[in-house]
């Protein structure tokens, strides 16, 4: 098998484990259990867990760097805000099992460097789509924005209906909230 693609098999066994049990209760052993290898291979990729959820982060967050380096190079327009908006909702769809993590191990987060570097980037995204001096009630609406893209990953899995369809209404609802930041009103 080609080392990315063990790398990866590694990373989608121990995000499932952390996910199910916790980062904290699942070993690198369980890990290396459940994907049929010894230790010794596993540690071939990574030493540590804390390595396998960096690892995670680097890839799953990338998509959100390469959108803010894009949105630094774009005028700062309502048009750009909910274009961003709309590849933030695509990058959303790889990044949906790191989430669901986030979610369940926010204590563990908290402790590790990576909680604190998505942080940065959760206010990087809030001033790219909201003004400077944008009145309190607009940059909260900005920040309902991305909490509401964040929030429909998890509160509309469990709501029939096609996954498609749930991210557009979720990404309509954020694109509401931003232009009503901008005075616009739909």
């Amino acid at each position: 098998m080609a080392r990315g693609n063990t790398r990866q098999r590694i990373q989608d066994v121990a995000l499932e484990l952390f996910a199910e049990q916790g980062y904290e209760k699942t070993s690198l052993r369980e890990i290396a259990e459940a994907l049929d290898v010894t230790k010794a291979a596993l540690y071939y990729h990574f030493k540590t867990k804390e390595d396998i959820l960096v690892s995670l982060f680097q890839d799953l967050t990338r998509p959100m760097d390469e959108l803010i380096e894009w949105a630094h190079t774009q005028p700062h327009t309502l048009e750009t805000k909910k274009e961003i908006l709309r590849r933030y909702s695509e990058a959303l769809l790889g990044a949906a099992p790191l989430f669901r993590f986030m979610q369940e191990n926010q204590a563990t987060l908290r402790d590790l460097s990576i909680g604190e570097t998505f942080k940065d980037r959760m206010l990087a995204m809030l001033d790219l789509i909201k003004e400077p001096e944008a009145k309190l009630p607009d940059q909260v609406r900005c920040f309902s924005a991305l909490f509401t893209m964040h929030a429909g990953m998890f509160l509309l899995k469990d709501v029939e209906g096609d996954p498609e369809d749930k991210r557009m209404a979720v990404l309509e609802v954020a694109i509401d909230l931003v232009s009503q930041a901008h005075g616009v009103k739909n």
